[in-house]
């Protein structure tokens, strides 16, 4: 059983730059493919970002690459979301979720995944 917290979140103006955190427990985390997913009110959770175990290139959301990047540190068993030149629609709640995942198809889809944190808020004022 793995357990993921996410931390990080906050109130930033638009422009602004936030980092997430994602610690995970429980399990062997360098084996986990590790996506980042957000939800905004009224609407469905959406990919934003996610990489392999193994740490190769990672997936992005066409609209988000650019801004968003994602790391692992297999040492402190975290993966990381970096946002920058955040706008107001980038407002939600942000989910790390881990999974036994490989390839693009598995690694954007919220159902691939089998552990899941509790989210943080991001909310970008304009």
């Amino acid at each position: 059983q793995v357990q993921l917290v996410e931390s990080g979140g906050g109130l930033v103006q638009a422009g602004g730059s936030l980092r997430l955190s994602c610690g995970a427990s429980g399990g062997t985390f360098s084996s986990y493919s590790m996506g980042w997913f957000r939800q905004a009110p009224g609407k469905e959770r959406e990919f934003v970002t996610a990489i392999e175990w193994s740490g190769g290139s990672p997936y992005y959301a066409d609209l988000l690459k650019g801004r968003f990047t994602i790391s692992r540190d297999n040492a402190k068993n975290t993966v990381y979301l970096q946002m920058n030149t955040l706008k107001p629609e980038d407002t939600a709640i942000y989910y790390c979720a881990a999974g036994l995942l490989v390839g693009r198809r598995a690694l954007m889809r919220p159902n691939s995944y089998k552990y899941w944190g509790q989210g943080t808020q991001v909310t970008v004022s304009s």
